[in-house]
């Protein structure tokens, strides 16, 4: 059992984590190209609003690497927004392993406990006989229970691993959108200060 409640009280930090970590204001806030756009107009954007937008959030770190190329070649831009992206997608995801490796073992952690206490319980029937049937039951009782403590903490982190896969693939979508809307707004308007030269 003790195996058992130490993964149940990892898998719930995890949660708990994810849940703080991977809200939308939080990842990809809202209008941030938009802001981007704005201080390039206004010729603020220089490498100190760079570094506080990449500082800001995840998707600020995708965007940044873009701008920090954003004099270059459209495809230059486009590669390092993706090696970046890679990187925070892959960041975004963090501790998820984890908690599908504590949903995969958690039932088995509580079979091997059923295990074990069948053991014990037949050990004793060899030693000092049937007995008391209620005896027997009750130690069997006890050994069902680590089977069921192990699922108990099983299918809620199957959930959760489920639920922020799916949350972590709309993000990185979303990211990717607006990184797409940087590079066009960017590669638009040095088009036009090419044209107007």
């Amino acid at each position: 059992m003790v195996p058992i409640i130490g993964c149940s009280v990892v898998a719930l930090a995890i949660v708990l984590e994810r849940f703080w970590s991977l809200q939308k204001n939080r990842v990809a806030p809202g209008n941030l190209v938009a802001k981007i756009w704005q201080m390039d107009q206004n010729k603020q954007l220089d490498e100190q609003k760079i570094m506080a937008i990449r500082d800001g959030s995840p998707l600020g770190r995708v965007l940044a690497a873009g701008l920090m190329n954003r004099t270059s070649t459209r495809d230059v831009m486009r590669e390092s927004i993706e090696e970046v992206g890679r990187h925070v997608g892959y960041e975004l995801q963090l501790f998820l392993t984890t908690l599908g490796t504590i949903a995969a073992i958690s039932p088995l952690l509580g079979l091997l406990g059923t295990v074990v206490g069948m053991i014990q319980v037949f050990a004793v029937i060899t030693s000092v006989g049937v007995g008391d049937p209620g005896e027997l039951a009750n130690g069997i009782s006890k050994a069902l229970i680590t089977t069921a403590a192990g699922i108990t903490v099983a299918i809620p982190s199957i959930f959760f691993v489920r639920y922020f896969r799916r949350k972590v693939d709309g993000l990185v979508v979303e990211m990717e959108g607006e990184a797409i809307k940087l590079v066009e707004v960017m590669q638009g308007a040095r088009r036009a200060n090419g044209n107007n030269s």
